[in-house]
């Protein structure tokens, strides 16, 4: 299951992670992202003890959103060593999320 990330806790299990992190920026609201939301969560499940997978709600979470420049949800950014080194904006396969995951991984 994806994590849940906030403003508090997002510097710890993302930034300080030792393994790769995809994070989901989302909100309630937005149609493509209730549509990306399952496949982050089967990704969560397929990469557990491999990545860190999470999800932020902007609405609730304004503090990281900011800080990243989110403008446009979904919103996925992958970090590695606490650096985004890559990020997928709007709705797109599954195979393209996980594959740009697995780039990550090593």
């Amino acid at each position: 299951m994806a994590l849940e990330l906030t403003d508090a806790n997002f510097d710890e299990l993302v930034l300080k992670s030792d393994k790769p992190v995809l994070v989901d920026f989302w909100a309630e609201w937005c149609g493509p992202c209730r549509m990306v939301g399952p496949l982050v969560e089967e990704i969560a499940k397929e990469y557990d003890g491999k990545a860190v997978v999470g999800k932020v709600n902007v609405d609730n979470n304004p503090g990281i959103s900011t800080k990243f420049g989110i403008r446009n949800i979904p919103a996925l950014l992958y970090f590695k060593n606490g650096e985004i080194v890559d990020k997928q904006i709007g709705l797109v396969p599954k195979s393209i999320l996980a594959g740009k995951l697995s780039k990550q991984i090593s």
